[in-house]
């Protein structure tokens, strides 16, 4: 890295003999030795004890150079290694800054009992391990800035008017073939509606805060027995009753469906248990929406990052009238976007659009005409292979530790995805989370998971998110994972 992109903390010389300016920082060195490992120990140690605390301002390199009598290009290169190991954040205007989500690298130890005195309780989560979460640190800055200037200067003056809730057609444009190509999606611009993320879609369809009408779908609506407790919140304030598919190997049991009007399914990684919808199941789907003319709501939420399988594509490419494509940027890119879209049948476009409102009042044009640029120049694909490459190497540590420290515990849904399911013995869930958390880790049960109205057993596991743990972090968060699971003589 070039000096001048480690710290950008301008500094003014009134001449040749002017010292350097800048906070004053104080590191002991010892005498003789690498004075950049010497360095290296130092600022960690400083930041490991928390005397540099999140968000402290470091002094620029020449300022702290001069200083410790070294040279500049050791500092420069010190603060580059940390701040590409998590330690240490670097922005250009701001300066060079402690990590606010830095944590110690070494593994945890659980501290012995003391006779008759109860543990102390654990200070908050040190690391998080909760599912559905992107790493943030890896957000593309410098191509995302770049798709904004070239979007912004390039845009028509009408983009900056009142902005329509079907959403740019420049946008609109790009995802459609970007989901051709991608994903097997058949659809065409005209049939693709702009919102702020599944669940913003999810009230359009069926009701409640996002729309502004009411929804155009009723219930009742068929879901896999295990998602995400909020989704099926959201329903039912909106007066829709869902009825739970039981799931196994192949994906949620589709000889299940009845009398429903629509199923909600995540076909390509089911969510949370991992694993594909099978052919079978999928066809069956469709077959039963076109027999009884329901609907088909497909939740493609990472379907583009799999490790050890075959892409699977769309089952809106089955029967593009009969399903309803939903899909957003907050795992591939950032939840922080609010970008999201759905790919409609044509008979329910006008539909969505009138619930929607006369005007867009949820995602922001900008936003719209950056991700515009980033699908069509290419770098939402560089950037997705990226991390498909980063997300199946904490995957593949996540799995190397267990069979190191765990061997006896399973684990599945790996092939795909952000998170892996980790089976437990009967009666361990609640007891498994109790120890996590005294290891300091936040963490899901799949327990939390599981439809009220499931039948059956319940599985007892807990959902384990890779993607979210600075580096830096990783390993000692790994440690803390294994020392909270349960031993073989459970």
């Amino acid at each position: 890295m070039a000096v001048s992109e480690v710290n950008s903390v301008p500094e003014v010389n009134s001449g040749p003999a002017a010292p350097p300016s800048g906070t004053d920082l104080h590191l002991d060195l010892p005498p003789t030795g690498s004075r950049r490992a010497a360095l290296l120990h130092a600022l960690r140690s400083a930041v490991r004890s928390g005397r540099l605390a999140p968000g402290t301002l470091l002094p620029p390199y020449r300022a702290l150079a001069a200083d410790l009598g070294i040279a500049r290009n050791t500092v420069a290169e010190a603060y580059a290694e940390l701040v590409a190991e998590g330690w240490l954040v670097a922005r250009q205007g701001s300066g060079t800054r402690v990590a606010e989500r830095t944590a110690p690298a070494s593994p945890v130890r659980v501290p012995k009992k003391a006779p008759g005195k109860s543990p102390a309780r654990a200070r908050g989560p040190r690391f998080d391990l909760r599912q559905g979460q992107p790493d943030p640190a890896s957000f593309p800055r410098n191509a995302w800035l770049a798709s904004v200037r070239r979007a912004v200067h390039t845009a028509p003056h009408e983009a900056f008017g009142p902005a329509s809730p079907h959403g740019r057609i420049e946008l609109r444009t790009a995802l459609a073939a970007y989901l051709a190509r991608a994903r097997g999606v058949r659809a065409d611009p005209e049939r693709i509606v702009v919102c702020a993320g599944f669940a913003h879609a999810l009230r359009l369809l069926f009701g409640g805060a996002g729309g502004s009408r009411g929804g155009v779908l009723a219930g009742p609506l068929a879901v896999e027995e295990y998602g995400l407790g909020f989704h099926r919140a959201l329903l039912g304030d909106a007066g829709v009753r869902t009825v739970p598919l039981s799931l196994d190997e192949q994906g949620a049991r589709t000889a299940e469906l009845g009398g429903q009007r629509a199923v909600l399914l995540s076909p390509a990684h089911q969510f949370p248990t991992g694993g594909p919808l099978h052919a079978e199941r999928r066809a069956a789907a469709v077959d039963w929406a076109r027999a009884r003319g329901a609907l088909v709501l497909e939740d493609d939420y990472d379907g583009e990052f799999r490790y050890d399988r075959r892409p699977v594509g769309a089952v809106q490419g089955l029967d593009p009238d009969r399903v309803v494509y939903l899909g957003s940027v907050s795992k591939s890119l950032s939840p922080a976007l609010r970008l999201g879209w759905m790919v409609l049948p044509e008979h329910l476009v006008d539909d969505v659009l009138r619930v929607k409102g006369e005007r867009e009042a949820w995602t922001g044009v900008t936003d719209q005409l950056a991700l515009a640029d980033f699908l069509e120049c290419g770098a939402y694909d560089r950037h997705v292979r990226r991390m498909r490459l980063r997300y199946r190497r904490r995957r593949d540590r996540l799995v190397q530790a267990l069979a190191a420290h765990a061997p006896h515990i399973p684990v599945t849904g790996v092939a795909a995805g952000l998170h892996a399911v980790l089976r437990l013995p009967p009666g361990a869930e609640r007891s498994t989370l109790k120890a996590a958390h005294w290891q300091g880790l936040a963490l899901d049960g799949l327990a939390e998971f599981r439809h009220p109205d499931a039948a059956g057993p319940h599985r007892e596991g807990l959902v384990v998110g890779y993607a979210t743990p600075p580096e830096h972090a990783y390993p000692a968060a790994l440690d803390a994972l294994c020392a909270a699971l349960p031993p073989d003589t459970y």
